[in-house]
């Protein structure tokens, strides 16, 4: 068998990784390097992404062996269809938010002279996050989640004050995930010697009857779930979101949860055969009504919210479910919605969180009442959340219909008929809580508050309209283009799905 090796995954984890350890001696040296530092290693995981897609697609998986040992004896790191999708979206939305968050953390973190550990920790998530999605190790896995979980605590706890609590109701529930995770590896060593996925992928089916391999996939399905934040381990994510800085609320909202999701498919249909959680042991049924849920309850929740980021946060429970419900289906067009919006969700998730961070820095509004007529004050900005807002709702032509669409597809082919009422029920409470929003940011004032008024002689004097004040173009402009990306994963979807998502969905898989 012929196989296709590269340095390129170990360039794209090692990059950020090395750039981080620089960046302190560097912010010594000369501070004002720092951030277009961080820029250019981010920008070179983004280009090396692009390299790598253009490899996959023309001659399958890239390969990589650390220290030249082949596995199952060495570490792999791996890239295939599934894993250049997840390495691009990474990487254009760390990037996007890198250069969003100059300004924005410079009014938000409560101490001055903290860019330089900030963008240390970023670079350390960076990597953490690639490491995710290219490691063919699973106890390798558990190291990279470490690093990202460990760089989130940090990077939510420096907005100080409440943010330090919400940072360490994270810890305290990500260290129970990291737990069961290990505990998992463990199991699964003791019984097949092999931590390599693909070793493992062979050697396990034998064992499916093995009491440690079946309390080793519980315990690993256990804590990704608390890692991805779905219903009802979620109690970490609503206060995490909404405290930490805004930039930090975008970065973590787009990426942490999505790569735990990914990380999941991976051990449920690829280090396990599709049959042993959807016949063996069914957990891909306990997922599907979770994910359910999750839908219903993250959106009356978000429903209730009168704080923008809070909404926003309780919004993400509902679209995890939405993503746990379309890979759990177990079939084709199910995984298929369920990769796929994962994808939208980053994307829209990520320009939400911007927006929110830009009303705050222009304004320092974060109640959904304050808005009362923000599009007279910052036009762009509320056109972007429409825009966001109406994929989140699932209004063609962007992206959130298409996921939306499939899903429903993949629930009639699994004749599962009540989740089709449940994701119409999910996107009508959208409609809600999202209308309500762009409602009050297109809402006139009352007369009373601008028009006319009178001076004492009783002559009518007119009153200014509010004066346009955007976010500085540095923010402005990666919100825009996240807006504009929602649009274009709408209509190029079919695209996306045929070239990246199909060639992953297992063979036994129904269409």
């Amino acid at each position: 068998m012929n196989i296709h090796q590269s340095a390129l995954p170990i360039l794209i984890v090692a990059a950020p990784l090395f750039t981080s350890f620089v960046l302190p001696v560097l912010g010594w040296w000369k501070r004002a390097a720092v951030f277009p530092v961080t820029l250019a290693a981010l920008a070179f995981c983004g280009g090396a992404s692009i390299v790598a897609a253009r490899e996959v697609l023309a001659t399958g998986p890239i390969h990589y062996f650390l220290g030249g040992w082949a596995p199952p004896w060495g570490i792999e790191f791996r890239i295939d269809h599934l894993g250049v999708v997840m390495l691009l979206l990474l990487s254009f939305i760390t990037f996007l938010v890198g250069i969003y968050s100059k300004r924005s953390i410079a009014r938000e973190l409560p101490e001055p002279d903290q860019e330089v550990p900030f963008y240390t920790v970023y670079l350390l998530l960076v990597s953490g996050l690639m490491g995710i999605v290219v490691t063919a190790d699973m106890f390798n896995l558990y190291v990279f989640l470490e690093i990202t979980s460990l760089s989130s605590y940090a990077l939510i706890a420096v907005g100080g004050g409440v943010a330090v609590v919400s940072a360490f109701r994270y810890v305290i529930l990500g260290t129970v995930g990291a737990a069961f995770y290990l505990l998992a590896v463990g199991y699964l060593y003791s019984v097949t010697g092999s931590l390599n996925m693909a070793d493992l992928a062979t050697i396990l089916p034998d064992l499916y009857d093995s009491n440690a391999v079946r309390v080793g996939f519980a315990c690993m399905v256990i804590g990704l779930s608390i890692k991805m934040a779905l219903f009802p381990m979620h109690a970490w994510l609503p206060g995490a979101y909404s405290d930490a800085p805004s930039a930090v609320s975008a970065l973590l909202a787009a990426t942490t949860t999505k790569v735990a999701a990914y990380a999941l498919v991976r051990v449920v249909f690829f280090v396990f055969e599709p049959r042993f959680s959807v016949e063996i042991i069914p957990v891909t049924a306990l997922l599907s009504w979770m994910g359910a849920i999750a839908m219903i309850v993250g959106s009356t929740m978000a429903i209730a919210q009168s704080d923008l980021k809070r909404m926003l946060a309780y919004s993400s429970v509902a679209q995890i479910g939405y993503i746990v419900l379309g890979v759990s289906l177990a079939n084709a067009m199910g995984l298929t919605a369920g990769l796929f919006h994962l994808i939208n969700h980053s994307v829209m998730k990520a320009c939400l969180f911007l927006v929110a961070g830009s009303i705050v820095y222009r304004t320092g509004l974060r109640k959904i009442h304050e808005l009362r007529n923000l599009s007279a004050k910052m036009p762009w900005t509320a056109a972007a959340f429409s825009v966001v807002a109406f994929s989140m709702i699932g209004i063609p032509p962007t992206a959130g219909f298409f996921s939306k669409l499939y899903l429903i597809l993949g629930a009639i082919n699994a004749e599962q008929w009540v989740f089709v009422g449940v994701i119409l029920l999910s996107s009508i409470l959208a409609l809600a809580y999202f209308v309500n929003v762009i409602r009050y940011m297109y809402l006139s004032p009352d007369k009373a508050e601008t028009g006319t008024a009178t001076t004492t002689g009783g002559q009518p004097v007119a009153i200014p309209e509010p004066q346009r004040d955007e976010a500085p173009v540095s923010m402005l402009v990666p919100m825009l283009i996240l807006a504009v990306s929602v649009v274009l994963l709408g209509l190029f979807n079919g695209e996306i799905v045929s070239r990246f998502l199909d060639p992953v969905v297992p063979a036994s898989f129904s269409r």
